[in-house]
């Protein structure tokens, strides 16, 4: 059988070295990227010298001053980020078209043949980390293995700069020993159940047989399943198709007010008509997402007869679905917007618009 050879690789701190790059004062200090500690924002990026304190993406804003009272805080520049993405795929694109952006910071690369004729996948791995410096000074960590699963494992493994290489020799021994939470694919809430039933690390996975594993967590058993014995045949997706659109505003203080919530779904409305109309897409699916001052998320959606872009269609069912909610009866603080259910258009030059 012919394994294949895949590169995962993910940008180190991303939006936080950027703005070490475009700042050297900034470079050695805890920065952290997402909003200000006033503010109800989270964070999108941390440095590596703040996450020596214990902050982490996702952690807000507030939580991570209480951690680094040094660290500076910093809105995100998209642009830049944006426009460095785009700088660091067309490197990938030296080595071989296949590949498959997961975000502006990360990406798979099957490398099984290549436009270079490099045997090894480890030396292609080594040219592209140090092609991305060089261009960008930015670092970046690589995983390779002869799978997604366990090339998104491997970059993991070493960070910063790291470059890890799992091989079919020593990928079980790899997992046997692996911490269920590093496992790609189990969250936190799924990593909290198996430890309650004494499942720790990729050995106690392995016993559970394929029915146990459906048993307790669906169809998704099967994912588990194969995983923990080093198997995934997905392949890398090069055309990768947009699913949904949606927008969100958590609000500077929790609100009863209806007015103020009618308003913001507006605001949501009007942001995703233009960005349907760029990219020449009609919608059908209309979903409300709210969240409560207690951090309850609910969604209410909406599926209609005829696809649409018009933002004034979005507010009318978008305020009929808030009337599922407890609105004015119970504070918000978050409010998102999403269209999905995508018709693909004709663009202006009469070509099938695709991502």
């Amino acid at each position: 059988m012919n394994l294949r050879k895949i590169i995962h690789i993910d940008m180190d701190a991303y939006y936080a070295s950027i703005e070490q790059r475009e700042n050297p004062e900034l470079k050695g200090k805890p920065v952290i990227v997402g909003g200000f500690p006033n503010e109800r924002a989270v964070v999108c990026s941390a440095s590596y010298e703040a996450r020596k304190f214990g902050i982490k993406s996702g952690m807000s804003t507030k939580s991570a001053y209480k951690l680094c009272q040094n660290a500076i805080f910093l809105q995100p520049k998209f642009d830049i980020y944006i426009a460095t993405s785009k700088i660091i795929r067309n490197i990938f694109y030296e080595w071989t078209d296949l590949v498959e952006p997961v975000s502006l910071d990360e990406a798979y690369l099957d490398v099984t043949e290549n436009k270079k004729g490099i045997i090894y996948a480890i030396d292609i791995a080594k040219e592209i980390k140090q092609k991305i410096f060089k261009i960008t000074s930015l670092t970046a960590s690589a995983g390779v293995s002869y799978n997604k699963f366990l090339a998104k494992i491997a970059s993991d493994y070493k960070k910063p700069d790291g470059l890890t290489v799992i091989t079919p020799e020593n990928a079980q021994k790899f997992i046997d020993n692996l911490p269920i939470g590093k496992f790609y694919g189990i969250g936190k809430i799924t990593e909290k159940k198996l430890l309650s039933i004494g499942i720790k690390k990729g050995s106690d996975l392995k016993k559970l047989s394929l029915s146990k594993l459906i048993d307790i967590f669906g169809k998704t058993g099967k994912y588990y399943y194969d995983i923990v014995r080093g198997i995934d045949e997905s392949p890398v997706e090069t055309n990768y198709e947009r699913k949904s659109i949606g927008k969100e505003i958590t609000l500077p203080d929790d609100t009863l007010n209806i007015n103020t919530i009618h308003r913001i779904i507006e605001e949501l409305s009007v942001d995703i008509e233009k960005w349907l109309k760029e990219n020449h897409l009609k919608g059908k699916t209309i979903t409300l997402k709210i969240k409560y001052y207690d951090f309850k998320l609910i969604t209410r959606s909406i599926t209609l007869k005829e696809s649409f872009q018009q933002s004034f269609i979005m507010i009318n069912y978008a305020k009929e679905l808030l009337k599922k909610t407890f609105a004015g009866k119970k504070k918000i603080r978050l409010v998102g917007l999403s269209i999905s259910n995508f018709d693909k258009l004709i663009d202006d030059n009469g070509q099938l618009k695709l991502f």
